[in-house]
């Protein structure tokens, strides 16, 4: 099972992580604007409330708009076919639901093993694809700081996560 990822350790649901199905989860993020792009703090609710706030307002004062355009779709093939992306962690450790008494989070990853604070796990990120090409010479996943600062030397050849 080459490019399979195991959560394991203190959890309730150990669970087995593929990365080539990401292309297709509407969690991914484009790593190239990724890093650069401000943070918001405040929360999903309030980012949900906002942008349908939004929606309504534009529909009320400009109408509702047409279905998207035939040539915006084949715009958003094209970029996943070509674009570099990455997926948040932190839902995949919320699935996994941590014990209460786990702090730690462990990569291991070209056999060595390197730990976080379990809080600071739910910020990382996982790189699956170059340019449109899965990372199978240093993959599957690259692991990425969410502030990027190490953005140029990623953890690279990662097998495992556990939870102590």
């Amino acid at each position: 099972m080459d490019g399979i990822i195991k959560l394991t350790g203190k959890v309730r649901f150990p669970i087995t992580i593929d990365p080539g199905v990401w292309i297709f989860d509407e969690r991914r993020v484009d790593l190239d604007t990724f890093f650069e792009q401000a943070r918001d703090t405040g929360g999903e609710l309030e980012a949900y409330t906002k942008s349908v706030s939004k929606q309504w307002d534009k529909e009320f004062t400009e109408g509702a708009q047409l279905p998207e355009e035939p040539g915006k779709k084949k715009f958003e093939k094209q970029k996943v076919l070509e674009g570099t992306f990455g997926m948040p962690i932190g839902p995949f450790l919320k699935n996994a639901e941590p014990e209460g008494d786990a702090t730690t989070f462990s990569v291991i990853a070209d056999g060595k093993e390197y730990t976080f604070p379990l809080s600071e796990a739910y910020s990382l990120v996982a790189a699956f694809s170059n340019k449109g090409k899965p990372l199978r010479e240093d993959g599957p996943i690259h692991l990425y700081l969410e502030d990027g600062s190490n953005r140029d030397n990623p953890i690279r050849n990662v097998t495992e996560f556990i939870i102590k």
